[in-house]
């Protein structure tokens, strides 16, 4: 199946439904040590973000 190269991939919060460009500005960041870098919900806090890459 083709992708169009114009659609922009998603990413969602799945606590409060914020969407956003995947890896756009939008989404907050916070490191933890043992993780890395993790995506953060700007609206609700959550890290639990499915990617949309």
């Amino acid at each position: 199946m083709a992708v169009n190269a114009t659609t922009t991939n998603r990413s969602r919060c799945l606590k409060c439904g914020f969407t956003a460009p995947a890896g756009g500005d939008e989404w907050d960041h916070v490191v933890s040590p043992p993780l890395g870098r993790m995506t953060q919900c700007p609206e609700c806090g959550s890290t639990n973000v499915m990617s949309g890459r």
